[in-house]
């Protein structure tokens, strides 16, 4: 069980941070469907820092003493890092919605159609293949959190909490889950955020009363991107060794699906995050997941195809959507381009 909640939390937790970056555009009156092209292009940025970093020997010295402390600041500044290039990626997108008036749903699907192309293409100059890894070591050696590292032997017992939210857990998890609450925080509880909020509702109103609108939609895209550069980096982290190869498995758009299902509010988006974090989980997993700490592998007994789990968070995915998108308020002025001569 304690395998089944860590692994949980690696799928949901990137689930969390993008559809949040989709409520923040959103929110902004800009549709981010370019989600899936940021997280791609935010994680090759992100493997392609701890690469160069790790070539030009700066934590060498940190790893060989096992200073773990040092290592996790590492990690925090791959994650500032993704999240910046995140960033600097949407303002395509803020560029062409705001300044062009171009139509979102077309400039968000070009750059998921560019980000893999211009990823894939730079990965052949470095290295010549088509996977990007680190230079040396792998995730689990430098960023992961283990017993070791508070005081436990290697056959202790850490307890079930401990077992489930501290041994082989990445800390970028937790950096992820601090700025997912700070950001929801700043959303609905300061003066920016309603400012944000009223420019997707309203935004000839909010000029009326002095918000400069398309600041506040440059501001709400440029801090999408920063957050889904950052679920990019943290998903290639924790579930495919800081590698990176032009492809999130669709994460983008199940991010998307979770922003829907949760309503365009933070609290909804995190239950909807854990569901489809679980069933991901299940897909990934399902052959050696012991549920019930009999040593019996319920789901790998039952013999049903592999295909069939991997398909599971999509048609969970696209149930759950069928049943709740009519329930669902999207921001009223959503891709809707700003003139200050409409009223």
């Amino acid at each position: 069980m304690a395998f089944l909640i860590r692994q949980t939390l690696v799928y949901a937790v990137p689930l969390m941070i993008v559809a949040l970056a989709g409520v923040f555009a959103e929110r902004s009156g800009i549709i981010n469907l370019a989600l899936e092209g940021i997280m791609i292009f935010g994680a090759f940025m992100g493997v392609l820092f701890v690469r160069m970093v790790q070539q030009w020997g700066w934590f060498q010295q940190a790893y060989d003493a096992r200073n773990y402390l040092a290592l996790q600041g590492f990690c925090a500044l791959t994650i500032l890092f993704s999240a910046a290039m995140g960033a600097l990626f949407s303002l395509l997108l803020a560029f062409a919605a705001i300044n062009l008036k171009a139509d979102q749903t077309i400039g968000g699907t070009a750059l998921n159609l560019l980000a893999p192309a211009v990823v894939l293409f730079f990965i052949r100059i470095l290295v010549n293949q088509n996977t990007l890894n680190m230079y040396t070591g792998d995730a689990a050696s430098w960023f992961m959190l283990k017993k070791a590292m508070f005081g436990y032997g290697r056959t202790q017992n850490m307890g079930f909490l401990g077992s489930a939210f501290v041994d082989k857990v990445y800390a970028a998890t937790y950096i992820c889950l601090l700025v997912f609450a700070v950001m929801a925080v700043i959303l609905y509880k300061t003066r920016f955020g309603m400012r944000l909020r009223s420019c997707g509702e309203n935004p000839q109103a909010s000029a009326s009363l002095g918000i400069n609108v398309i600041r506040m939609r440059y501001a709400g895209t440029v801090i999408s991107g920063a957050l889904a550069g950052l679920g990019g980096f943290v998903y290639v982290l924790t579930t495919a060794n800081c590698s990176a190869n032009g492809d999130v498995a669709g994460f983008g758009f199940l991010a998307l699906a979770v922003m829907i299902f949760g309503n365009w509010k933070p609290g909804n988006i995190c239950g909807a995050a854990i569901l489809f974090g679980l069933f991901k989980c299940i897909a990934a997993s399902y052959s050696i997941l012991d549920l019930n700490g009999d040593g019996r592998y319920l789901l790998k007994d039952l013999n049903i195809n592999t295909n069939l789990y991997r398909l599971m968070p999509y048609v969970i995915t696209l149930i759950v959507l069928a049943f709740t998108s009519g329930s669902s308020r999207a921001p009223k002025a959503e891709g809707i381009p700003y003139d200050k001569g409409m009223r």
